[in-house]
């Protein structure tokens, strides 16, 4: 193995590679979104795009979490036209890449059955599910999300736009 062959190589696995080559690295709201849309096309549903006015609630949300301390939904209105879904993740502050915390969300599809809203459990607890429904909502096609930071967490929200999980009605 070369010393160059050898570098590349440990590069990679320390994630210094695009520095390393020259390559640009994707940033975070890239990777968060193609995490989003790699699993919407093994179904076989559009890609979403990135939404700037979502991504900017969602920022506002998130700094809010992290200064409260707190891991909660935002309270829309129930009959605001232009409601956002949500979904929240937290974790030990710089543990987790952006593709990993979208991960577990997309790691729930272990206990989705398809059907009808909300009967897409198969542990019968909706809260097992309802992150993954968003992610692959049939209507939903524009996603914003953001990353704020406390001294312990680190708070993932991302809004969606249509807002999924409608009740009586099909994810896909």
């Amino acid at each position: 193995m070369t010393k160059r062959t050898w570098l590349a190589k440990t590069a990679l696995l320390l994630g210094l590679a695009p520095a390393l080559t020259g390559a640009v690295a994707p940033d975070r709201d890239t990777l968060i979104l193609s995490a989003h849309n790699r699993e919407r096309a093994t179904l076989g549903l559009p890609a979403m795009h990135w939404d700037a006015k979502l991504a900017a609630d969602a920022r506002e949300w998130a700094q809010y979490l992290a200064a409260s301390g707190e891991f909660e939904h935002f309270e829309e209105e129930s009959d605001d036209p232009n409601a956002q879904g949500e979904n929240l993740w937290m974790g030990t502050r710089g543990a987790f890449r952006p593709e990993t915390m979208v991960g577990h969300w997309i790691g729930e599809k272990k206990d989705f059955v398809y059907g009808t809203f909300p009967d897409n459990s198969r542990t019968g607890d909706l809260e097992d599910v309802g992150h993954y429904t968003q992610i692959v909502w049939r209507d939903t096609g524009a996603v914003g999300c953001a990353i704020a930071s406390n001294d312990e967490d680190d708070y993932l929200v991302c809004r969606y736009a249509a807002s999924g999980n409608v009740m009586g009605e099909r994810p896909f």
